[in-house]
Formats: C-alpha cells, sequence, structure tokens
C-alpha cells in the first residue's frame, strides 16, 4: 500500500518541480544585469533622450519668440509657484488663529510667580539644549510657541518652568525631528532634577492645554518664504551669510517677551529689514517688490524692527548669550559679529510710494 502511494505522489512532486522551475527561468529572462545591456538598447536609449531633448529645445523656440527673453534657469517645482500665493495667505490667515496665539501679556495677566526675565533664561537655555541635541531650527520655534502659548493659560510656580521648558521642547521634538531625543535625554540636560515621570505627566498637561494643536506657521515658516522670493536682491553679501543673519535675528526675537505680541509674519518681515539695513545701511531696506511679497509697509515694522535692533545691540538682553555664541561660530559665517550702526534712520520708515 506505501508503495503504490508513493508511486503516485511521485509523479505530482516531479510536476511541481518542473513548474517551479519554468517560473525560476522566465523570472531570470526578466531581469536585465547592467553588463548585459546590448548597444541596441543604449542606441534606443540614446535616441529616446536625442528625441526629448530636440522637443524641449522646440518648445522653449516656441515660447521665446520675438524679444522676450530665454529664462535663465528653470523654475523650482518645490518653491510651488502656481499656488504659493493660495498657500501663503493660508498661512497668514491661520497664525492670527486665536488658538496657536498666545496672549500678548500672559506674565502681568496670568501668571504670578514668573516674570519676563525668566522666561528669556529659559528659551536661552533651550537654545543651548537644542544645540547639544542637533535639533532642528522648527523645533525650537515650536518649543517656544508652545511654552507661551501654556503660559496663557496656566498659572505656573517658577520651579516647573524648567520643566515646561523640556517637555515643550519634548512635543516639539516629536512634531519636527526625525529621530527625536528620548525622555531620559531631557531629564539629563536638567541634571536630573525632574524625573521621567514628571515630564511624561507634563508633556500630557501640555497637550491637554492645548488641545493638541501643535502646528501652525512660526516666524520661519514666512523667513524662508521672504528670503527665497526677494530678500536678498540689492544685498551685498552670500546668500548663505544674509540668510544666516536673518536666523540669527530671529532667534535673537524669541528671547524678548515684548515680541511675543507680534505676529510670527511680522517679526520676520522685521528681520528682513533689519538684516538689510545692517548690511547696506545707506540704502532704503524695502522696495515695492518686498512690500507685495511681505504685504507690510515699513512703519509697520518699526516697534518691531527697533525691538529686535536693540537685542542686537545688547541694550537689552545681554546676559543671554546662547544665541550669541552659536552664532558666534564659524559655520553660522561669525554673523553675531557683523556691524550694525547704533541707530535705524527714521526715514527708513516712512511711506514713500516709490518704495511701496
Amino acid at each position: 500500500m506505501a508503495d503504490q502511494d508513493n508511486s503516485t505522489r511521485r509523479p505530482q512532486r516531479e510536476a511541481k518541480k518542473r513548474a517551479v522551475a519554468a517560473l525560476c527561468e522566465q523570472r531570470k529572462r526578466k531581469r536585465v544585469a547592467l553588463g548585459d545591456i546590448t548597444n541596441d538598447v543604449v542606441s534606443e536609449t540614446e535616441r529616446l533622450v536625442s528625441d526629448t531633448h530636440s522637443h524641449s529645445h522646440r518648445q522653449k523656440k516656441k515660447r521665446n519668440t520675438g524679444n522676450s527673453p530665454v529664462p535663465e534657469k528653470p523654475e523650482d517645482p518645490q518653491l510651488c509657484e502656481p499656488y504659493v500665493s493660495d498657500i501663503h495667505d493660508y498661512l497668514r490667515n491661520l497664525e492670527v488663529d486665536p488658538s496657536k496665539r498666545p496672549l500678548p501679556d500672559y506674565i502681568q495677566k496670568v501668571q504670578r510667580d514668573i516674570n519676563a526675565n525668566m522666561r528669556g533664561v529659559l528659551v536661552d537655555w533651550l537654545v543651548e539644549v537644542a544645540e547639544e541635541y542637533k535639533l532642528v531650527s522648527d523645533t525650537l520655534y515650536f518649543s517656544v510657541s508652545y511654552i507661551d502659548r501654556f503660559l496663557s493659560l496656566n498659572d505656573l510656580s517658577r520651579q516647573k518652568l524648567q520643566l515646561l521648558g523640556v517637555s515643550s521642547m519634548l512635543i516639539a521634538s516629536k512634531y519636527e525631528e526625525i529621530k527625536p531625543p528620548e525622555v531620559e535625554d531631557f531629564c539629563y540636560i536638567t541634571d536630573n532634577t525632574y524625573s521621567k515621570e514628571e515630564v511624561l505627566s507634563m508633556e500630557a498637561e501640555i497637550l491637554k492645554s492645548l488641545k493638541f494643536e501643535l502646528g501652525g506657521p512660526t516666524i520661519k515658516t514666512f523667513l524662508r518664504r521672504f528670503i527665497t522670493k526677494v530678500g536678498q536682491e540689492g544685498v551685498d553679501a552670500s546668500e548663505l551669510q544674509f540668510e544666516f543673519l536673518c536666523s540669527y535675528l530671529a532667534e535673537l526675537s524669541l528671547l524678548d517677551y515684548n515680541c511675543v505680541k507680534f505676529l510670527p509674519s511680522m517679526v520676520a518681515a522685521s528681520v528682513l529689514f533689519l538684516a538689510r539695513f545692517m548690511l547696506n545701511p545707506k540704502t532704503r531696506p524695502w522696495n515695492s517688490a518686498i512690500y507685495q511679497c511681505t504685504s507690510y509697509k515699513p512703519a509697520d515694522l518699526k516697534e518691531c524692527v527697533l525691538n529686535i535692533h536693540d537685542l542686537y545691540l545688547g541694550r537689552k538682553g545681554a546676559t543671554l548669550q546662547a544665541v550669541r555664541d552659536k552664532y558666534k561660530q564659524h559655520k553660522f559665517k561669525c554673523v553675531a559679529t557683523t556691524p550694525s550702526p547704533p541707530e535705524i534712520s527714521l526715514s527708513f520708515f516712512e511711506f514713500r510710494g516709490a518704495d511701496t
């Protein structure tokens, strides 16, 4: 009986083997090693590339008939040029959403044990933490935003202010970073002043207070657009140097409680104004193109610009050194040492039709 079963199954196994072998052979035929590509295939590829190039060249000729010049370089698709205005309008509407804005005077109205100097020291320390863990700049901006929004809703003791700072940065890291630091890292950076459980408990409290509304435009969001669009036109500096100087001024603004009342887009525009002034102090920083891009007139920015200028010159927040030390490094082109006139001519803030 066993011999009969084996004799019956043997042909079935042989058939399966043949089917598997045929399938493997079929798959092998589909695969072509780079070394096995024939000259015919290469020639066909070259022909297709050549035809594509010729077609593109003909299209350019059609588009540039008459006296219209040929563009020097193609548009960057990442700039989303066809609908960038709609995106910008959406972000401008989003930044005024009350759920994403802190109170401009929360220290006076809500806090009883925390003052503006304590907030400045905390933000300055968070700049060091962000540098230590190599966090992106957006993480820092979101961290400060969460702190201000939480303090606008909750009275907090000064003993828990640093806990609020690390917990806010933990949330921002999870939101922005590819590989955020662990909870233990934030406990360690506080010299284990707070336990893991305390950090997680504060994290939950922040999320509950903010109703999990963690996104929204920051100063950096608008600054990227302004710099890319029109910011550096007419400025006597390299693209990288100008970008680092703007980043430095923007991070300085985070230190000052008086800047909380300004919208992110206004701070970004003020940073652009001040950076252009510092690099070309005898030239008017604003023009019609910048006005169209930012939607701000120079007079709108006066208070914010003067505020950031005072921070830059050390008239305010002189004891807060983390941001200054960061941008004194060679990797940031030492932009913190860029000279600036002590005063900005008030005529630069005047409305003039030719400029705006």
